[in-house]
């Protein structure tokens, strides 16, 4: 199974979750948009994805977002106003560096579906909920072998489908930030809001650079960047990040991943003796629905004494915004308060 469909293995395999935690530092206050005004002229609109070419005649209003393990599909579609056109979601990290957003996300309806054995939607489901455009994180949720509605299946019943950049092939181990760009204009052109999608992307970018002009020059600490409480491995370090837009982040922030040479793919599988013989100096620990993530990364920091992470109580816990998705820059800024606390 892919290693993008993390909520497939990783909650089924999870380790038992702590329960102490502490507050992690703010960073700038932002807001979910405001639904945008009713989309006029701009349509038909024609986009090319995973080889499929599609017709908008107007904007969608009933979307269905499949789980994925991902909150990119439905957070870019709250940070754009478009809420209300949302019928079903499955996606939910449980938190976010955003204000709002995991509230947000909660409230959003789910259907009243029976989920299937990876965690999503299965065919009949999805087609009972006459939808016009499905979003899916990669081609696995439209793949009749795993029980989903395939494309095809979904033109039939008049709905349009959306794959996520770098998911045609289910490999994200090349993702970047420009990925995240590139998912905020498609889905701005889809739904006729593609001024408020630039006027994201230009913000998000003039952060990350004021942020990368601060700390460049500095010397780049290793960072191990891993997921809380996520087996997906048969050892003891199963979901240590090696590639993906992670690196990209990292980079704009200062820092780079202890881990990058240690796979091909966006994972890694180690054993505890070789991440204890690796040079640590910041750990990035991620939160996909662990409660307590904090408590996650204390006890690793205490695990492993002799990293200079450890020495320096240098960590950051994050969920949403270090993934795919309309928020990088806050990723950014926080990794770099970490990794250079005097620069920023």
């Amino acid at each position: 199974m892919s290693t993008n469909r993390l909520v497939a293995i990783g909650l089924t395999a999870a380790v038992a979750l702590t329960t102490a935690g502490c507050a992690e530092s703010p960073v700038a206050s932002r807001t979910e948009a405001e639904p945008p005004a009713a989309s006029a002229a701009g349509y038909p609109v024609t986009l090319e994805n995973c080889g499929v070419k599609q017709t908008f005649t107007k904007a969608p209003s009933r979307v269905v977002v499949m789980n994925g393990a991902s909150v990119a599909e439905v957070s870019t579609l709250l940070a754009l106003g478009l809420k209300d056109r949302i019928v079903v979601n499955q996606q939910s990290y449980g938190r976010s560096e955003v204000p709002g957003r995991a509230d947000a996300i909660k409230a959003l309806p789910k259907g009243g579906i029976e989920l299937n054995d990876a965690f999503d939607i299965p065919r009949e489901a999805m087609l009972g909920q006459s939808p016009d455009l499905v979003l899916s994180t990669t081609a696995y949720g439209f793949d009749a072998k795993n029980g989903f509605a395939t494309r095809d299946q979904l033109k039939a019943v008049g709905a349009n489908t959306y794959i996520s950049p770098q998911g045609c092939d289910q490999d994200t181990s090349r993702m970047t930030i420009e990925d995240s760009r590139t998912l905020l204009r498609d889905l701005g052109k889809v739904f006729g809001v593609s001024d408020r999608a630039e006027k994201l992307i230009a913000a998000s970018d003039k952060r990350i650079a004021e942020i990368s002009a601060k700390v460049e020059g500095e010397e780049k600490p290793d960072v191990m960047v891993l997921f809380s409480n996520m087996t997906m491995g048969g050892n003891d370090f199963s979901s240590v990040v090696a590639k993906g837009i992670y690196n990209d982040i990292l980079a704009r922030a200062g820092g780079a991943n202890a881990f990058e040479s240690a796979s091909t793919t966006s994972f890694a599988d180690l054993s505890k003796e070789k991440v204890a013989a690796a040079d640590v100096d910041a750990l990035v620990v991620i939160s996909y629905n662990d409660p307590d993530p904090t408590a996650y990364a204390e006890k690793l920091l205490k695990e492993f004494p002799q990293w200079s992470a450890a020495k320096n109580d240098a960590y950051v816990v994050l969920s949403d915004s270090i993934y795919l998705g309309p928020s990088n820059d806050v990723a950014v800024e926080k990794i770099a308060r970490t990794l250079h606390p005097d620069a920023l």
